[in-house]
């Protein structure tokens, strides 16, 4: 293909944080109703027959057929950002490819470093902003607006956006009414995956509650194996692990306000929420070794390695942990099997985040680019792939290649405006989105002393004062 592959550093998976708060339909409560759906859609979940297999060849013929016109950009050239690396990388240059072919434009790819605002202020200052970049926090949205970087969807992308996404995902990519942000590709980030060894020799079934969930994961170590893979060297998944903990127990009105600092980090809630954490954190012999040190693939590989005695039973983290699994020799389905994050308080919790695709440039390539993310023919291409969901409604389900990923897909479609976003990602990029600083430092140091509750909670709160101080 002709995708090149600009130079930078290394990058990570998934999503970074900032921002500032949730709006209109998209920062509603999760209902009761979502956490059902995700719920009957895992439950739905099986094994890879051929049937399954032949649903996901499905996807080829008449289902492969362009489902929306794109210009000729023969001789444009047009650059992409993202922090994507590893796998997701190789796929999503793939999904360029295709808009390459269709459109005869040149497009590369430009690695981007943590946090992408930073990066993205970087490129625009030296005069080489790219033509879209892939943001993966509402604030990050929000700031490129303030800082008239991003320029508004066109009226192709916008038709798109209005075919296809419930108006849930299209506010969230809008600032005071008016659209900039495709998000492409989502994050169902309530999920626990399990290797099916363990549990079968262990004798344990999938959780609901989280006190079930303790006594699986003792059960799981008094058969021989670790229960939990942590990726704690990616700070992210920690935020990740607390927020579901914390809007299942303390319930999504608290949540809203945590996460725009109307209530404090020195909040009981926040205790009793890493108090439970550090329970499973702090429990001795829960945790693999070195996960301080630990990189979220690799946690993925080692709970998916070495058969019925890998180094964990069980990883925590999103859709994006088959992508992971596919790298390995277990088959999602049969080997990798998955369960709805238990439920702390009264019901399961249910987080998702997103990468927006946000124009850059007024260029016919950098809008030509949102209508394809906007379409369902982008998004089929990495939905075959695996580990990756989609917020588009227009896209079949039948391009997903299991029923795991169908139904994790199903139930983030069925959940429609009814979502709740990551609270980190709705945070200020410098309390929630840095390596090394806020919330991420404070929740590593809390993994590496579990016990020190207060003082995290201290440490959170003078981080997010200043944070939101200056937001």
């Amino acid at each position: 293909m002709r995708s090149r592959l600009a130079t930078g550093t290394r990058t990570r998976t998934p999503h970074a944080r900032r921002a500032r708060r949730p709006r209109g339909a998209a920062a509603k409560v999760v209902a009761s109703a979502a956490v059902a759906a995700l719920a009957l859609g895992l439950s739905a979940c099986g094994g890879d027959s051929d049937g399954d297999k032949d649903k996901g060849e499905g996807a080829g013929g008449k289902e492969d057929a362009a489902t929306v016109r794109l210009p000729k950009l023969d001789g444009e050239k047009v650059s992409v950002s993202a922090v994507w690396g590893g796998a997701e990388r190789k796929v999503f240059l793939k999904v360029l490819d295709e808009f390459e072919k269709r459109t005869g434009a040149e497009v590369s790819f430009v690695p981007a470093q943590d946090p992408i605002i930073s990066f993205l202020e970087s490129k625009v200052a030296g005069g080489q902003p790219p033509d879209v970049a892939m943001l993966p926090q509402v604030g990050a949205i929000e700031q490129a607006v303030a800082n008239k970087w991003a320029k508004p969807v066109g009226p192709e992308a916008q038709k798109q956006l209005d075919k296809n996404y419930a108006k849930g995902w299209q506010d969230l990519g809008a600032v005071d009414g008016k659209q900039y942000g495709v998000y492409f590709k989502a994050a169902n980030k309530s999920l626990i995956w399990y290797n099916t060894e363990v549990f079968d020799n262990a004798g344990v079934q999938e959780p609901k509650t989280w006190d079930a969930f303790m006594k699986t994961a003792q059960t799981v170590y008094d058969s021989g194996v670790t229960p939990l893979s942590v990726a704690g060297a990616e700070a992210w998944t920690l935020t990740d692990w607390f927020e579901n903990v914390y809007l299942s127990q303390a319930g999504p009105e608290k949540y809203d306000q945590l996460a725009k600092h109307e209530i404090k980090w020195t909040d009981p809630t926040v205790k009793k929420a890493l108090t439970t954490l550090g329970g499973l954190f702090g429990k001795k012999g829960f945790v693999a070794d070195n996960a301080l040190q630990t990189e979220f693939p690799a946690s993925v590989k080692q709970t998916f390695t070495g058969g019925d005695q890998p180094k964990a039973g069980m990883v925590f983290e999103g859709d994006m942990v088959s992508l992971a699994i596919s790298e390995t020799k277990a088959k999602v389905g049969t080997d990798a099997k998955v369960f709805p994050f238990p439920a702390v308080g009264d019901a399961s919790p249910a987080v998702v985040g997103g990468d927006a695709a946000v124009a850059l440039k007024d260029s016919k390539g950098a809008q030509a680019l949102l209508t394809y993310f906007a379409s369902p023919d982008a998004a089929r291409i990495w939905a075959e792939a695996g580990g990756f969901v989609s917020p588009n409604k227009g896209l079949d389900l039948k391009a997903y290649p299991n029923d795991v990923q169908r139904g994790i897909a199903d139930a983030l479609i069925e959940a429609g405006d009814d979502i709740r976003f990551d609270m980190s990602d709705q945070a200020p990029q410098s309390f929630g989105g840095t390596p090394g600083k806020g919330e991420w430092k404070a929740l590593q140091d809390f993994l590496k002393n579990p016990k020190d509750v207060a003082g995290t909670q201290r440490a959170l709160e003078d981080a997010a004062a200043k944070a939101y101080k200056k937001s």
